[in-house]
């Protein structure tokens, strides 16, 4: 079922007719039910990535349900086997089904980190809509994707932003209304600013790291399906033995594939390179790592919180930019520009001068993250007050 809906999902984004078919029947046929549905002014639905109870949606949810002015209210998130989370405080539903689109049309709240509508629209004029989405843009993403003319987020009311950069983007190719743009930063990134130092031996053992070691976090961003949908799979040209004999006994890899990605291909992992991808509290990761290895992932802005090394290993950057497009010239803008041979990688790694490399990441972040810090009470605030 799920090969299923992957194949569907895929045939959605990628071919236009069937996409408008799709949307204007079920658009139509859900503004008809919502017409004679009344909406519940005390029920709250969360949807993170469509799937799982992570991302902006969590910290906002965790914070609601310790809220007194929240005492009283029905929070429903929605899953992908709702029946695999113990989630406390909450009923759960089942994403993508007719309970599903019934629940979003009795909300009076919506929050979401992807989108709530999948697709459609049928938003009622008085459900109160805050998107977090999920990463400052690196990679085109709405209508500046070629072949993508469908997005349109205007019936949004809040849309967090954590700067200029990035609210430029949501309202050019979201078409995000500026009025309901509100200056927040990723409720999710709180912890990055705000987390002690305290716990990044805590959450080592608790993972099974070794304390005496030097950690690199590799986490790439996500290629698409060339099965039309059925899989969605990376293959790094990366050679970790090499890895290992150069690096040495110093340091230790953990892999973080991006949610999308379902498949890594060619690796095997042992002591030396260790698989978190279905580790499901990333900034986790991010702070018991000494330095950040991606591609064109959001993962770079939210890692430069924490002013550590970043390099962008590129392998595929002349195509990638070609066939996806990107925002930012990567080689003059990241830190370590593009590298695109692990052998320069390794050598850059062996040779850099760690404080040298964090201020560096720390310019790139003062210019790309203007907000942050306080983005979950600042969400809480503005649903209050709309």
């Amino acid at each position: 079922m799920k090969g299923l809906r992957a194949r569907i999902d895929y045939l959605l984004k990628h071919y236009l007719i069937i996409q408008n078919v799709y949307k204007i029947t079920m658009s139509t046929v859900f503004r008809i039910i919502g017409f004679i549905l009344p909406i519940n002014n005390k029920m709250i639905l969360f949807n993170a990535h469509g799937r799982k109870y992570n991302d902006s949606p969590k910290a906002i949810y965790l914070k609601m349900i310790e809220d007194k002015r929240f005492e009283g209210y029905e929070f429903v998130w929605a899953l992908d086997g709702p029946e695999n989370y113990d989630i406390p405080g909450c009923k759960k539903v089942q994403m993508d089904t007719f309970a599903y689109f019934i629940t979003a049309l009795k909300s009076k709240y919506w929050i979401s980190c992807v989108n709530i509508e999948r697709g459609l629209s049928f938003k009622k004029k008085n459900t109160i809509y805050l998107n977090t989405w999920h990463g400052t843009p690196l990679k085109y993403v709405g209508n500046a994707v070629k072949g993508r003319n469908d997005f349109d987020f205007s019936n949004i009311d809040l849309f967090c932003s954590a700067g200029q950069f990035e609210k430029d983007i949501y309202i050019k190719d979201f078409k995000v209304s500026e009025k309901a743009i509100i200056n927040t930063g990723l409720p999710r990134n709180d912890y990055l600013y705000n987390y002690n130092l305290k716990q990044v031996n805590v959450i080592k053992n608790k993972l099974g790291l070794p304390l005496d070691k030097k950690i690199i976090l590799y986490a790439p961003t996500w290629r698409d399906s060339t099965d039309v949908g059925r899989s969605y799979s990376i293959k790094p040209p990366i050679d970790f033995k090499c890895w290992k004999e150069k690096l040495g006994d110093e340091w230790i890899v953990l892999i973080r594939v991006h949610a999308y990605t379902n498949k890594i291909l060619g690796l095997k992992f042992n002591d030396f390179i260790r698989d978190f991808s279905s580790y499901p509290e990333i900034n986790e990761l991010m702070i018991v790592s000494d330095l950040l290895i991606s591609d064109y992932s959001a993962i770079i802005f939210d890692y430069s919180i924490l002013e550590k090394p970043i390099f962008c290993f590129g392998y595929d950057y002349e195509q990638y930019k070609k066939e996806r497009g990107l925002y930012i010239e990567l080689e003059k803008e990241l830190p370590n520009g593009v590298t695109k041979t692990e052998t320069e990688l390794i050598d850059k790694i062996l040779r850099m001068n760690y404080s040298r490399e964090s201020l560096n990441t720390k310019k790139f972040k003062e210019k790309y993250l203007n907000y942050g810090g306080n983005a979950t009470n600042l969400c809480i605030e503005n649903i209050i007050n709309k």
